[in-house]
């Protein structure tokens, strides 16, 4: 048990530890960037979806008769909206939108 105990040919210095936890830290770092810089493409591709809709849209009204006689039974009028461009619609990487107007 003694000679088991005073065995040193399995230790590993402290130095290699900081070798290879330096490694790991800088390869860790590496792909959280990678990481970070792959959901901000991501979301980007999404938030111009989202600038792409077109939110035009009309639904026509309709009337029911009664009997066939010229009294209404039910009407619903019809609806318009027309999306207007904005400044920030499928721009890219803008972060900020900022006015026209300032410099």
């Amino acid at each position: 048990m003694k000679t088991l105990w005073n065995d040193e040919s399995g230790v590993i210095v402290s130095a290699e530890i900081v070798l290879v936890g330096t490694i790991l830290v800088l390869g860790m770092i590496t792909g959280l960037v990678e990481l970070q810089a792959a959901v901000i493409y991501e979301l980007t591709d999404l938030s111009d979806a989202f600038g792409n809709l077109d939110q035009t849209f009309q639904t026509s009204g309709f009337t029911s008769r009664k009997n066939n006689t010229c009294d209404n039974k039910a009407r619903t009028k019809g609806s318009r909206y027309n999306d207007i461009v904005d400044d920030c619609d499928c721009s890219g990487l803008v972060i900020v939108c900022n006015d026209l107007g300032e410099k």
